[in-house]
């Protein structure tokens, strides 16, 4: 197996002629063959060859060749050589995704930016395009899909079905339906690696790492669908707790519980656009308040232990890590945003009056000389905890936001980890670099996965 880069151009000869270089030739080691199997996706072609005097690696592919296996552009891009005189193409990557709110120059929605920066970046690499479950013609087995051309516009073409697919849907309605679970499974039939499965929910990532000894000293205490009796015995046990929706986002519905032996039961949460602080005489009372609000569907919610968060102005920090696996298949924190929360607030999320910083600058003010130290730490925790959830979930992943959180003393808990974290962190103008980390890591793991990345580099 070898692999190399090449110059595809197109001719406009209609028979299925693919005239190589004689450098590439001599790297794909095809010197001396009449014939090659030429393969793009899941797309197979034979054609013949022709050497050509030319310096460099230059592959000229005629129109029988680009419309049979449907070549979807000229330019920079890897070639492999998978033996027995076969060649790919690519790889061609392809990021699911889709929107409610779409338009001819926005098709994802607010997604669409993000989508054509990693576009943009995969250019010169890759056959980098995007696709919504309806692009896909299984019967066929194409994919209609929405590439970017020089001058950012978009584009449509019919491809084969991709060598990865980086998963982006953003819906977790969406997700638990039959169509998407089918379409999930249909790909890994046919053995084309997709990565970022499904959302978590909250409760899912504390059942995954129950028994993993590495990861269970950085978890606090979490108990799923909670009695009143478990949610009394842990407030007196732990003081404060949070008390929130298994399948949440953005800080919606979650409470911080406090109990004062001698002042009662406390209960604070986000309500219209405010933050709200109730005190009770008892018990009972608040759990009535909660099943007021919320009824049946507290069954859908996880007690979890809190921890006296470092803080800076009397208002707790927590840290968002925003992992990615490697084109060696590493865990690394490609960004980190620091969270401080708003005056009153649950959370730290920036919708609830949080402010975002750096964790150079958030540490600097609350472990002075030491804050290099605890940021170190912190990054070993955080590799250890995303290879501690990959170890025990059963499908592919690529990408993890773990909330994180560090105590006076240094200690790191993770609060919760996402399978399809957002990208709030990487508008911190000090952070846009680590954005563009970011998407450079998803482009070479997925030239990891496809195979188009030297396993000894």
């Amino acid at each position: 197996m070898s692999l190399t880069y090449c110059n595809v151009h197109f001719s406009q000869q209609l028979n299925k002629v693919a005239y190589l270089s004689v450098p590439l030739m001599k790297q794909l080691k095809l010197t001396g063959k009449k014939s090659f199997h030429l393969k793009l996706g899941k797309e197979v072609i034979t054609a013949a060859i022709k050497p050509i005097k030319r310096q460099g690696n230059h592959l000229y592919l005629s129109a029988g060749i680009r419309q049979t296996i449907t070549v979807p552009k000229a330019g920079n891009v890897y070639v492999l050589s998978t033996g027995e005189d076969e060649v790919q193409l690519g790889p061609l990557i392809g990021v699911l995704t889709d929107s409610d709110v779409r338009s001819s120059d926005t098709p994802f929605g607010p997604r669409t930016g993000f989508i054509k920066n990693l576009l943009r970046l995969g250019t010169n690499k890759a056959y980098f395009f995007a696709f919504t479950p309806r692009d896909i013609n299984w019967q066929e087995e194409k994919v209609y899909g929405y590439f970017l051309n020089p001058q950012g516009s978009w584009y449509r073409k019919t491809v084969p079905l991709p060598d990865v697919v980086y998963n982006r849907l953003p819906s977790r309605k969406a997700e638990t339906s039959t169509s998407i679970t089918s379409l999930r499974e249909r790909f890994i039939r046919k053995k084309i690696p997709f990565f970022n499965w499904s959302f978590f929910n909250k409760s899912d990532v504390y059942k995954l790492l129950d028994g993993d000894v590495e990861a269970a000293k950085h978890l606090p205490e979490s108990v799923s669908n909670p009695t009143p009796e478990k949610i009394k015995e842990l407030l007196e046990k732990h003081q404060f707790v949070y008390y929130k929706p298994t399948a949440g986002s953005l800080g919606n519905g979650i409470y911080r519980l406090t109990y004062h032996p001698k002042r009662g039961y406390f209960a604070r949460y986000r309500r219209s656009g405010s933050n709200v602080l109730l005190r009770f005489n008892n018990f009972k009372s608040l759990m009535r308040m909660l099943e007021s609000r919320h009824g049946n569907s507290l069954s859908r919610y996880v007690i979890q232990q809190g921890i006296r968060l470092v803080e800076i102005d009397s208002c707790p920090i927590d840290f968002r890590f925003h992992m990615h696996k490697t084109g060696k298949n590493e865990w690394v924190p490609a960004g980190i945003g620091a969270k401080k929360a708003g005056r009153g607030s649950v959370t730290t999320h920036i919708k609830n009056g949080g402010s975002l910083m750096t964790p150079e600058q958030a540490l600097s003010r609350t472990f002075g000389e030491k804050s290099k130290e605890v940021l170190d730490y912190a990054k070993k925790v955080s590799i250890k905890l995303s290879e501690a959830i990959e170890r025990n979930y059963p499908h592919m992943l690529g990408e993890l936001g773990l909330d994180i959180g560090i105590d006076k003393d240094g200690e790191v808990y993770m609060f919760e980890a996402n399978a399809k974290p957002g990208r709030s962190i990487f508008k911190h103008p000090a952070l846009k670099e680590q954005g563009m980390t970011s998407l450079s890591y998803i482009l070479e793991h997925c030239l990891y996965l496809s195979r188009f990345r030297r396993r000894d580099n």
